[in-house]
């Protein structure tokens, strides 16, 4: 057992099942790889195999449907309905116990989240009738009347808690150990478990017991299929967060009281998917990086200590083995489970078992929330992801020649290069300017809600001091030093500088770069104006403001978005907290030593803006020139030019360039 995280590494045994750690995969759901039946498929297992070889004890996979005929609301999903799912089915479980880990189904049906035109034009049912807001956006963008939900009867629920029954005992026919009722985000359970979606006079409806009754017939119904020596774990969401149409924490407390004892492990989640596109309320399922990490371990703890035999598991924002670490430690949780966290890292579980933290990837939790198969958004720290079939064990071949590599500049595109480099055996040189790693990452840190990105700066620095290479910090490279090496090969990650628009006043002395106020490199007055609204000017705003500054932030693209990575609301939200006003439209036209001119680029009204501090951000200008200068420093066939010095972009660019770049070399 490890002795740093001996509670993480702690085997625990359930119903005589026992599982090697503490660590669980998070439902995704089959990630687009089931089959048209809704099968298991030879894609699927090896999709799946990344994680369970990683160390976890536990795979899980999220909404597989006991009906695919009325519950249906994802592509690819898996489905346990027809007994002919089995065969495929006992691969995946045979997969995961191959590698010491149980396989777990997430048993879905999602009630009012079904979607009409999958299913023939039927409407969802659910334990009420009403209309959601899915519905009517959908209705809308299809042209046609929304479609009510049908309240089920009484013998459409007695045939529901058969099909869970049945599910289950397709699991167990699988060979698995072990299943996961899906109880929370707003799925069938949590409609029925609902003050707001339940409207029923009858058993099923009113006080928070008949609520909970529809949920103890399945598990009953559960047990009695698959006997004593077999594991129930039940999904629930603590808080649904929505003010009027959510459960909240007091009432979803009173329910867990009901199904306590019926369930061997209670998996404390959070957040509702009935509002999609509405991200005040879906931020908390996908937990953006402007959100708190392990934002969710407070509601599992307060279970905890109300139920304190009942064996809890966690979700949300947990990062790594430390941070479990500390839960299960502290007694907030019995088990870890983390989907994000092992998107940016297969291998986290056995890295830091093995003492090799330095060489974990931390999740920056940016934008792969529902990814699918091939990734609509692939991991930005992981480009390895969605690769299992190219690299079934999710390594990259030894090259057939090692040789000597230089790699020019420490940032993330310089250390996924050299990251790769190692994997595939190469003799490697670091060159960095600065006096550490992270390039410029360690710009833009600064900010409170910047968490993720520190870490991953962190990251950055551990590797490339702890990586098998030969590192030169402080040393600024030259064409003339690295000939003198010799090299076999030449890596340039040398990075971008920032832009600055040539206005008249763009080099008072008042006027700066914004990553350079921000990190306290030069003073900051009161009135702030920030040139470039896109993630880095505005969050440099938001930054500021919460230090008491006035911010006024513009841009002269009238479509800039934030980030696209679903922090946008809460960062909106943070704006209005803090008075920063954020205009689009307006572009630069002279700085002043106490206001900034601007000028709207439709109407040509001019806008006088008091300014005491003028930042700009507004791009960044590859330092290409400068790389293609090292051109005749080996071979020309190897000589690489990754990252923002050849083109400018964020890190998921960087991390994946290189990545590409070099993994055949």
């Amino acid at each position: 057992m490890s002795a740093k995280y001996p509670h993480v590494f702690a085997p625990i045994t359930i119903r005589g099942v026992t599982f090697k750690n503490r660590i669980e995969l998070a439902p995704p759901g089959a990630m687009g790889t089931g089959d048209a039946r809704g099968f298991v498929t030879d894609q699927f297992i090896r999709c799946f195999r990344m994680f369970a070889k990683g160390g976890i004890a536990i795979v899980s996979v999220g909404n597989c449907t006991i009906d695919i005929t009325e519950s249906s609301d994802e592509d690819g999903q898996l489905q346990l309905s027809d007994p002919a799912c089995v065969n495929q089915l006992a691969k995946f479980s045979q997969m995961c116990e191959s590698y010491g880990a149980h396989a777990n189904l997430e048993l879905c049906h999602c009630g009012k989240d079904n979607i009409p035109e999958r299913v023939g034009g039927h409407a969802a049912f659910s334990s009420s009738s009403f209309i959601t807001v899915a519905e009517e956006k959908r209705a809308a963008q299809l042209g046609r009347d929304p479609i009510p939900t049908v309240e089920m009867s009484r013998e459409k629920i007695r045939e529901t808690v058969e099909k869970f029954a049945f599910a289950a005992e397709l699991c167990k026919k699988a060979g698995m150990k072990m299943l996961m009722l899906h109880g929370a985000h707003g799925n069938l359970f949590a409609q029925f478990a609902s003050p707001f979606f339940n409207r029923r006079t009858d058993e099923y409806g009113g006080s928070t017991a008949n609520r909970a009754r529809f949920a103890v017939e399945v598990l009953d119904a559960v047990r009695a299929r698959v006997g004593e020596n077999f594991v129930i774990e039940y999904r629930i969401s603590a808080e649904e967060f929505h003010p009027t149409q959510g459960t909240h924490f007091d009432e979803a407390l009173k329910f867990i009281g009901y199904i306590k004892d019926k369930v061997d492990i209670l998996h404390v989640s959070g957040g509702i998917h009935d509002v999609w596109g509405e991200p005040q309320y879906m931020q908390y399922m996908y937990q953006p990086y402007a959100l708190d990490q392990m934002y969710n371990v407070h509601f599992a703890a307060d279970v905890k200590k109300t139920y304190p035999d009942l064996i809890v598991n966690t979700v949300g924002s947990i990062k790594d083995i430390a941070q479990a670490e500390e839960i299960i430690a502290s007694g907030k949780a019995d088990f870890v489970a983390m989907h994000r966290a092992l998107n940016a890292d297969f291998e986290m579980v056995r890295k830091f078992a093995e003492g090799r933290e330095y060489e974990h990837t931390p999740c920056l939790r940016c934008a792969c929330f529902r990814m699918s198969t091939p990734p609509a958004f692939p991991c930005a720290v992981n480009p390895m992801y969605g690769m299992y079939e190219e690299y079934p064990e999710g390594v990259l071949p030894k090259a057939p020649v090692r040789k000597k590599v230089a790699v020019v500049g420490g940032g993330p595109a310089g250390i996924e290069a050299v990251k790769v480099l190692l994997e595939r055996g190469h003799d490697v040189t670091i060159y960095e300017k600065n006096a550490d790693f992270g390039g410029n990452v360690a710009n833009g840190v600064a900010a409170s809600f910047k968490q993720d990105l520190r870490d991953y700066l962190a990251y950055l620095r551990a590797f490339g001091s702890c990586a098998k290479v030969r590192r030169f910090l402080n040393t600024e490279a030259t064409p003339e030093l690295l000939a003198a090496e010799r090299y076999d090969a030449v890596v340039m990650a040398i990075g971008a500088d920032p832009i600055l628009p040539k206005v008249p006043g763009w080099d008072k002395p008042h006027v700066h770069w914004a990553p350079d106020v921000e990190n306290g490199r030069f003073p900051c007055g009161q009135k702030v104006v920030v040139i470039g609204a896109s993630s880095v000017g505005t969050e440099a705003g938001i930054h500021l403001a919460m230090e008491g500054k006035d911010v006024v932030v513009i841009d002269m693209d009238k479509n800039c978005s934030l980030v696209n990575t679903g922090a946008e609301y809460i960062l909106t939200k943070l704006m209005e907290e803090h008075h920063v006003r954020r205009e689009l439209g307006w572009k630069l036209r002279e700085i002043r030593d106490d206001r900034v001119l601007a000028e709207h680029v439709d109407t040509g009204e001019t806008w006088e803006i008091e300014a005491d501090t003028v930042l700009l951000a507004v791009g960044m200008k590859p330092r290409s020139e400068e790389a293609w200068k090292f051109l005749g420093c080996c071979p020309e066939s190897n000589f690489f030019v990754i990252g923002d010095c050849q083109a400018s972009g964020d890190i998921r660019d960087a991390v994946h360039g290189a990545f590409d770049a070099l993994r055949f070399f």
